[in-house]
């Protein structure tokens, strides 16, 4: 509507202006020598109106000529883009149905098309590690990684190359880069903290971390690994914060303290890790700076006067009061531990130890002793360390699993 009145609008203002030259009367006239022309005002207004609409449009139309190969070029290019986006599509289709033949072919087409983009690039590399071309797929994240705005994206290429094929140094220099091209990314830090996990850089291990992971395993680890001692102190420091009931923390720990005279401070760790998670290598450590049996099963009421009806506690005081020659308060204990149903294999076999100690070589005693021992065959076995990934059991604690490989994975377990 807004339009049809402008031009209402133009019509009569041509109109007005015409019948206004109409009555305007006159002559224009032309002389050129001998050469005369003489044209009524409104018609010599006419052809110059004329004239002017025939020049705009051989201007217009020389112009439009001059930008046909610009617009046949960028045709063209748009249906290059089209075949290259549609041959990037066909290639991401490939790689996620493990068509490697195809992926090639596609990936190929789109460099042919597009150019080496990084999109393309690092397609194209992709396309030749799942066909197996580890040498290829190399070269081309080599080559993007030489690009500034996608370098990130071929140091991680490579960086997966390096770890694939067990190549610490180079993996962790190429993470080094990597880092420094990409600060922070979540993704290379993950990388970051499996690469210090295989090469048992625990410190790095340590600080890559998460909050919910094996800290106290790696500071113990880190700390073992420390030739500073005021620094390994530090990480056992740390090891035993992140997990109060990690017995080898506050083991390694009191070892130190006792090693530098600090028996009180020594003990008071060992107290408070028990307090946290009953261990016996923790019992074993209370009691190995007393000597006298006696004096031990004194020991170990102070150690034990918190948790006393605990199986470990239990377990403990018994093993003390047999060697002490009280043989009734080991019964006690041992009696009480298989009353409550949470007896394993060690307490039978202390059981089978206090029949020997009361009754000696009688019938009576190698009848009871034999009626324990067949107790022990059938009942639960120990704790051990074990590994939660696959099962192994270990002497000792370890950092890492000499079965599977895992790392801070070995706990303290029945089964």
């Amino acid at each position: 509507m807004r339009r049809a009145l402008l031009l209402l609008a133009a019509l009569i203002g041509v109109a007005a202006i015409t019948l206004w030259l109409l009555r305007l009367g006159g002559t224009v006239e032309i002389r050129a020598g001998d050469f005369w022309i003489g044209l009524p005002v409104p018609v010599a207004a006419a052809l110059l109106a004329l004239g002017f609409i025939l020049l705009h449009g051989a201007l217009r139309l020389w112009a439009w000529s001059r930008g046909v190969p610009g617009r046949m070029g960028l045709r063209r290019a748009a249906r290059r883009r089209a075949d290259g986006d549609l041959a990037i599509t066909r290639a991401l289709i490939a790689l996620g149905a493990g068509t490697a033949p195809r992926a090639l072919e596609e990936t190929r087409r789109a460099r042919t098309l597009l150019g080496d983009t990084p999109q393309t690039l690092l397609l194209a590399a992709e396309a030749e590690k799942l066909a197996g071309k580890e040498d290829a797929a190399g070269a081309i994240f080599k080559k993007l990684s030489e690009d500034s705005g996608a370098r990130f994206l071929g140091l991680r290429g490579l960086l997966r190359q390096a770890m694939q094929r067990e190549d610490w140094p180079e993996a962790q220099r190429l993470a080094r880069e990597a880092e420094a091209a990409q600060p922070g990314a979540a993704w290379l830090r993950e990388e970051r903290r499996l690469l210090a996990e295989r090469t048992r850089d625990w410190r790095e291990a340590l600080a890559l971390c998460p909050p919910d992971g094996p800290r106290a395993a790696f500071a113990l680890a880190a700390a073992a690994a420390e030739p500073d001692a005021s620094k390994a102190a530090e990480l056992e420091k740390q090891a035993v914060a992140a997990d109060a009931k990690f017995a080898p923390a506050a083991l390694a720990q009191a070892a130190r303290l006792m090693a530098a005279g600090s028996q009180r401070r020594a003990r008071s760790v060992l107290e408070a890790a028990w307090n946290a998670a009953p261990h016996p290598d923790l019992g074993a450590a209370w009691i190995e700076a007393v000597p006298a049996p006696l004096a031990r099963v004194k020991a170990v009421e102070d150690l034990t006067h918190r948790n006393p009806t605990h199986p470990e506690a239990r377990l403990l005081m018994a093993r003390v009061a047999l060697a002490a020659g009280l043989t009734g308060r080991a019964r006690s204990e041992l009696d009480g531990l298989v009353h409550s149903g949470a007896a394993d294999r060690r307490a039978f076999l202390l059981l089978a130890e206090l029949e020997r100690a009361e009754h000696g070589d009688s019938a009576e005693g190698r009848a009871a002793e034999a009626a324990w021992l067949r107790e022990a065959a059938n009942a639960a076995g120990a704790p051990r360390w074990r590994c939660d990934a696959c099962g192994a059991e270990h002497g000792a604690w370890k950092p890492d699993c000499a079965g599977c490989g895992g790392m801070g994975r070995i706990g303290w377990s029945r089964s």
